[in-house]
C-alpha cells in the first residue's frame, strides 16, 4: 500500500535533517541544472553545511541571523554573496515547503535592501541582462511547454506570461500580481497599469514576444476554468499571487534556461524591467516615451536609467562583467 504524502513528506524531511548533503545531491539531481552549475551549487552547499556544523545548527535550528552572518561572512564580491544566498533560499523553500512561502528566513534577507551581506565591493548601481541572456530568456518562454498536465501546466504557462510581462513590459511585481483581465488589451500589444490614483494609470507597450507568451497563458487561463478577474491567479479559486511567488518563478525559468550559472547578480524583477527600457533604448526609442511606459513620475529618472544603461555598455564592452541590483528602482 503506498505511502501518504504525509508520511513521504515526515521521511523526506528525516533525510535532509540526518544528511543535508545527500538529500542536497538527491533535490540537485531532480532539478535538471546542467552539470556545471550543478558543480557550482553543490560546492556552495558544502560550504554553507560546514558553516553550520562549525556552530552546532542544522537545517532546523538555523534562522535569519545565522543566515545572514553566514552571507555576510563570505570573502566574495556582492553580487557572488546573491548567489549563495539564492541557492540558501531554494533549498529551504523545498524543506519546508509544508510552511507559507514567507516563513522561509533566507527570503527575508535576500528581500531586506539595507541587509549587511550587501556591503561588499562592486556594488554595480544598475543591473540588466546581456543581449545575449535576453535572447536565451526569450526563446525558453517562447518554447512549449510539454509533459505537464493539470495544475502544473497551467502554472508553467502563467509563469512564463509572469516573467515576460516583466521583462516585455516593464512592469512591477505589485503591478503584475495585481493585474487583471480588464487590464489586457487582447490581440494587441498594449497592457494598462492602474495607479492607486486613477489619474496616474499608465499604459506600456509589451514587445511582441511577451504578447505571443501572455496570449498563450490567457488561452490556457480560459481553458482551465480559473476564477477570479486577476490575470495571475495563485490559486484555481482567484486567490491573489504572493511576491514570493513572483520571486520563484523568476529564479527557477531563469535556472532552467540556462542562464544563472553565468551571472553572478539575482535575475530579479527589477533587472528585467531594467532590461526592459534597455531594450527600448538599443531600439532608439526616446528616453522620456520609456520613462511613461515604466511609470517614472519625473522625467530624470528616466534619463538617469538611460545614462546607467550607457555606462553598462560601456563596462561590458570594456570587459566588465559584474551586474549589480538596480539602484534606479521606484518599486
Amino acid at each position: 500500500m503506498p505511502a501518504a504524502s504525509g508520511d513521504l513528506f515526515d521521511r523526506e524531511r528525516e533525510d535532509w535533517l540526518r544528511d543535508p548533503a545527500v538529500a542536497f545531491d538527491a533535490w540537485l539531481a531532480s532539478q535538471q541544472f546542467r552539470a556545471s552549475s550543478a558543480q557550482v551549487y553543490r560546492a556552495q552547499w558544502g560550504l554553507f553545511l560546514e558553516w553550520l556544523q562549525a556552530r552546532r545548527k542544522t537545517l532546523a535550528t538555523v534562522d535569519r541571523s545565522s543566515i545572514a552572518d553566514f552571507v555576510a561572512g563570505l570573502s566574495i564580491r556582492k553580487p557572488q554573496r546573491a548567489r549563495y544566498l539564492r541557492l540558501i533560499e531554494r533549498v529551504l523553500d523545498h524543506v519546508r515547503f509544508i510552511e507559507a512561502a514567507s516563513t522561509n528566513p533566507a527570503r527575508f534577507i535576500a528581500q531586506d535592501g539595507e541587509a549587511g551581506w550587501r556591503n561588499a565591493r562592486d556594488n554595480e548601481p544598475t543591473g540588466f541582462l546581456s543581449s545575449a541572456e535576453r535572447a536565451t530568456l526569450v526563446a525558453h518562454l517562447s518554447s512549449p511547454v510539454a509533459g505537464l498536465s493539470g495544475a502544473e501546466r497551467w502554472r508553467a504557462y502563467r509563469d512564463r506570461a509572469l516573467v515576460a510581462v516583466f521583462l516585455g513590459g516593464g512592469l512591477k511585481t505589485s503591478e503584475a500580481i495585481a493585474l487583471t483581465m480588464r487590464n489586457i488589451d487582447i490581440g494587441t500589444a498594449w497592457l494598462t497599469i492602474d495607479g492607486d490614483n486613477p489619474l496616474l494609470s499608465r499604459r506600456t507597450r509589451l514587445a511582441p514576444f511577451a504578447v505571443a507568451v501572455l496570449g498563450a497563458w490567457l488561452e490556457v487561463r480560459a481553458a482551465a476554468g480559473l476564477a477570479g478577474v486577476l490575470a495571475f491567479p495563485a490559486s484555481s479559486s482567484g486567490r491573489p499571487m504572493h511576491k514570493a511567488t513572483a520571486l520563484r518563478a523568476i529564479d527557477a525559468l531563469i535556472d532552467t534556461a540556462g542562464i544563472a550559472a553565468s551571472r553572478e547578480a539575482r535575475a530579479s524583477p527589477q533587472t528585467l524591467r531594467n532590461t526592459f527600457a534597455a531594450d527600448l533604448f538599443e531600439s532608439g526609442v526616446d528616453p522620456e516615451l520609456v520613462g511613461q511606459w515604466l511609470g517614472f513620475a519625473q522625467p530624470v529618472s528616466a534619463h538617469r536609467l538611460h545614462r546607467a544603461w550607457k555606462t553598462w555598455g560601456s563596462e561590458q564592452t570594456g570587459g566588465e562583467s559584474d551586474q549589480g541590483e538596480p539602484g534606479t528602482s521606484d518599486a
